[in-house]
């Protein structure tokens, strides 16, 4: 039972993600190019955009989680319901960071917070290769579509450094804005920003469209 609760779970959470996306760059959409409205009135709508970027986070954390746990239980990685219950334990102790570096980023403590965070994305990342091209567990019984799917995860996840990284920009020029008002050159500063985030944010999806072929499909 426990097994088809999981998986249902795990079916869902990908539901909830999509959906978290585009509510997400559709608002930021709507902010970008609503120049003519008042700035407060946008950076209202910004900081709902963050609010709703946790999601996001929230439903990569629990992809991680869920993945791992049915792996083991399903015995495509070892340990079984041991492991399927460590990757519980750590997955609801990365949703708590998520959450305490959301709600402290303003202060000196969450850029520390969000500096660690951005860093143990680095590793998991490194670590999901590493099993997918056999330098971790290449003694196990793992199938070859579990590894192209822990690859193609790890892109997902390089794919959203990337979206932070093209928000700089945006983070940069609305720092000013909020200090000396909009301006045609700020505002298509944003508008760039814009466009190029959703770019490789299309890029992420394209990632979890072949995720799910993948899981459907199990080439050998």
């Amino acid at each position: 039972m426990l097994l088809q609760i999981l998986l249902v779970a795990h079916i869902a959470v990908l539901g909830y993600w999509l959906g978290s996306e585009l509510v997400i760059n559709s608002t930021y959409r709507y902010v970008s190019f609503a120049g003519s409205t008042p700035f407060a009135e946008r950076n209202r709508l910004m900081e709902h955009v963050m609010h709703v970027d946790q999601h996001v986070r929230y439903a990569l954390v629990l992809q991680a989680g869920l993945g791992f746990s049915l792996a083991a239980l399903y015995g495509l990685v070892p340990g079984g319901a041991r492991t399927a219950a460590v990757a519980g334990v750590l997955c609801m102790l990365w949703l708590v960071f998520v959450e305490a570096v959301h709600r402290l980023r303003h202060s000196r403590v969450g850029a520390q917070l969000g500096s660690i965070d951005r860093g143990s994305r680095y590793l998991f990342m490194a670590l999901l290769l590493a099993l997918a091209l056999g330098l971790l567990g290449g003694g196990w019984d793992m199938p070859l579509w579990l590894r192209w799917k822990l690859a193609l995860f790890a892109g997902v996840m390089a794919a959203g450094v990337g979206i932070r990284l093209a928000l700089i920009s945006h983070f940069r020029t609305w720092k000013r804005m909020a200090i000396e008002g909009a301006d045609d050159a700020s505002n298509a500063i944003i508008r760039a920003t814009y466009v190029k985030a959703t770019s490789v944010l299309c890029v992420l999806w394209l990632f979890i469209a072949a995720i799910v072929v993948v899981s459907i499909w199990k080439p050998a």
